[in-house]
């Protein structure tokens, strides 16, 4: 490919307290805004979004988000935002909150506006949003067009969320830089417009989300457990946000999102977090490439010392079955499965064989590490 593209928002901001200036950067857009607000918060945030937002000149609806951004909650949105004569959406909560206020803003023609309560996805920067029946099984991905116009990060308000939140968006961070290489080497396209080759910013931003995570990913956890804001903390929670964001939106995904995608045929595995699962394919997808013993060992370690999955027991598939096995390739070779970005060639077999042996070689590391 010839034609290479990147897509990013408009305005990232990051700090402690940074919520109370949310009227500061959503009049520009707009004087009036629906704001999706996740139920947790509807007590806690509320007063402070209302206070700003008036403050600035925007006329604001609010409605409670259901908790799952299904396709009723999205019409539900919608509704209100047409009534309210919405120029702006602005998301509040998590991942699915957020998809639901970009996908809501997608279908009212309104700017978009994300502030995320926890550090766990990299949805708030993406111009994706993902679709869920009501029992939270995936739909599909929409595609909304452009990305949000403006990313507010409260970091005082995500170190108060329990730490595992943090070290799930790490997991799935850790997952950016493999990814993208595996997009760079098999040539693939990246997930802006219809796609594209990657951009040398592209391929580096993945890259520095990589050498953050290593540097302070510990550090930031330690602290994080403690509910404490240090320097380490507000790196990861970039890296999870941003650069992870904009990664794998540049980049593309490969073999860690689609053994993660194709582990949720088995009921065990929907106990865990979405970035938990992804560590446990970043193991896999070094496998399945070949990649450095060097580089598997840095993986386990990274996973190890935070906790994260790095074999089938910790995913609760201690006692999986060949046949479960089975249907995991099966489901993996789905033509849709973004597995097919790697660089390598793939059949069911191989991807079970990989997944098989990428749990047994972190047993042994574990043990070795004792």
């Amino acid at each position: 490919m010839s034609q290479r593209g990147y897509g990013g928002p408009l305005r990232y901001v990051q700090g402690p307290g940074v919520i109370a200036d949310i009227g500061r950067y959503a009049a520009p857009l707009g004087d009036s805004a629906l704001v999706v607000i996740d139920g947790f918060f509807w007590d806690s945030l509320r007063p402070t979004l209302e206070a700003s937002l008036t403050a600035a000149g925007v006329k604001v609806d609010f409605v409670r988000f259901g908790g799952e951004s299904s396709e009723g909650e999205i019409e539900r949105c919608v509704a209100a935002g047409k009534t309210a004569g919405a120029k702006a959406v602005i998301g509040i909560g998590g991942g699915k909150a957020l998809d639901t206020a970009k996908i809501t803003a997608f279908h009212i023609g309104a700017r978009i506006v994300t502030v995320p309560t926890i550090a766990s996805t990299d949805s708030p920067t993406s111009s994706i949003g993902v679709i869920y029946s009501p029992d939270g099984v995936y739909d599909r991905v929409v595609r909304c067009g452009r990305n949000p116009d403006v990313v507010l990060v409260d970091s005082a308000l995500i170190v108060q969320a329990p730490a595992r939140f943090l070290v799930s968006g790490m997991g799935d961070a850790l997952s950016t830089f493999y990814e993208a290489r595996s997009n760079i080497e098999s040539r693939s396209r990246n997930y802006i417009g219809d796609g594209y080759a990657a951009t040398v910013a592209g391929y580096g931003v993945a890259r520095s989300c990589h050498d953050v995570l290593m540097r302070d990913g510990r550090a930031a956890f330690a602290a994080a457990k403690a509910g404490r804001l240090t320097m380490a903390v507000e790196n990861i929670i970039e890296a999870n946000t941003l650069l992870s964001g904009l990664g794998f939106e540049n980049c593309g995904v490969s073999a860690a999102h689609g053994v993660h995608d194709a582990l949720t045929v088995l009921e065990p595995t929907h106990h865990f977090f979405h970035g938990e699962k992804v560590a446990f394919g970043v193991i896999c997808l070094l496998v399945l490439e070949n990649r450095p013993p060097e580089e598997l060992k840095e993986a386990l370690d990274f996973c190890i010392d935070l906790g994260l999955p790095t074999t089938l027991a910790d995913l609760g598939l201690k006692d999986v079955t060949a046949a479960e096995m089975a249907e995991v390739g099966e489901a993996a070779m789905d033509p849709a499965n973004v597995i097919h970005s790697v660089p390598v060639e793939l059949s069911a077999t191989k991807i079970t064989d990989a997944i098989w042996t990428a749990s047994a070689l972190a047993e042994t590391h574990r043990r070795q590490r004792v």
